[in-house]
């Protein structure tokens, strides 16, 4: 196991690393009296893309929740854009600047296409027009109840949605699980585009391959702790570790 990260900086010179965009140091989270996570750590700097690693029940979604403010016990440090967050409602710490794309997708299926996305929006770069030009199909069905889409065309609405929030940080969960191997594809070249647009990403999914063509960084979980993590280069370099962590 890698040793944490320093906490956040402010500013970087040039050749530097970018700025710790959000910082989660010995986090512990419980459900009632059982603890879910013990002492995560990790760090997603702007610009970078970072993977949640783990089998199921790891500990990888109780950790976004962690962060958002929908875990009801929640100990450690989190910090978003330098500021902490650990206790702020929710709907605070969407506004400072975290998008989520949540595993099920969970978008209104009794408004349309263009209700689901405006009724999230804020002001900035994504715009309507915007989300339309990176998902073209979510155009043709601008009028469709969100009820009618496909489950790749809600995953793709659901990732618009987010984007309407004009998010500094995107987190995604799961975000192709039961999509068919084209509507996959799609989604990995929508998340490609944004992070060469400089979008920070954190994304959990089961697709170690797909993520390791796409993510800068990994972290592991086993039994809500991080037992390894690093870059795509050193996640390549010792294959036994996704077969002790990951195998199923």
């Amino acid at each position: 196991m890698t040793a944490p990260e320093p906490a956040p900086t402010e500013h970087h010179a040039a050749g530097h690393p970018a700025p710790v965009l959000l910082h989660v140091q010995d986090l512990h989270a419980y459900y009632g009296d059982s603890r879910v996570l013990s002492g995560v750590a990790l760090t997603v700097r702007a610009g970078e893309a970072v993977t949640l690693l783990g089998r199921n029940g790891m500990g990888k979604t109780t950790t976004i929740r962690s962060v958002l403010g929908l875990v009801p016990r929640a100990e450690g440090v989190v910090v978003f854009d330098g500021a902490p967050i650990l206790g702020r409602p929710t709907h605070l710490i969407a506004r400072a600047g975290i998008g989520l794309v949540p595993e099920g997708r969970q978008i209104f299926p009794n408004l349309t296409v263009a209700e689901n996305l405006r009724v999230c929006a804020t002001s900035g770069a994504w715009t309507l027009d915007r989300v339309y030009g990176l998902f073209p199909r979510l155009a043709e069905r601008r009028a469709n109840m969100g009820g009618q889409l496909s489950g790749g065309e809600q995953q793709m609405l659901a990732i618009g949605r987010a984007l309407m929030t004009n998010p500094k940080l995107l987190i995604l969960d799961e975000a192709t699980e039961g999509l068919a191997p084209l509507i996959r594809q799609e989604i990995w070249a929508c998340l490609a585009t944004l992070k060469a647009a400089g979008q920070a990403i954190l994304v959990v999914d089961k697709n170690v391959a797909a993520l390791m063509r796409f993510a800068d960084r990994h972290v592991m979980l086993e039994k809500g702790r991080v037992v390894w993590q690093g870059t795509t280069e050193d996640l390549r370099a010792d294959p036994k570790l996704t077969a002790r962590y990951l195998g199923v």
